[in-house]
């Protein structure tokens, strides 16, 4: 056998036996404390699946956009070292370009506003 069979065979082993270890290790015994929603000995005053604002969810979307963008414009230092340093430069442009109108779209629209 090879190194790389070795490998496969030896991760494939491990991987079933944590699962099968992983299946049957914890101890399944649910009571009515366990199954309720709270825990802390008292009863609800009201419904525990209140729903969420839909603008709580914008608002969330929007700053997991714009940390993605930072995640996007990261490596552009390193663009002007390729052999076409103005084609890294418009597509980056052009990235920005089109998050800044999705944001002014959304402003427009009243769609970051917290109070409805």
């Amino acid at each position: 056998m090879n190194l790389v069979t070795t490998i496969i065979a030896m991760t494939s082993l491990l991987s079933t036996i944590l699962a099968i270890v992983s299946f049957w290790l914890p101890q399944m015994t649910p009571d009515y404390e366990k199954l309720s929603p709270y825990e802390c000995g008292f009863d609800p005053l009201g419904s525990a699946r209140l729903p969420f604002s839909l603008r709580f969810f914008l608002i969330a979307i929007l700053f997991l956009l714009f940390d993605l963008e930072i995640a996007l414009l990261l490596p552009l230092p390193w663009g002007d070292q390729s052999i076409s340093p103005l084609v890294t430069f418009s597509w980056a442009s052009a990235v920005l370009v089109l998050l800044t109108l999705g944001l002014i779209y959304e402003w427009l629209q009243d769609g970051l506003e917290w109070a409805e």
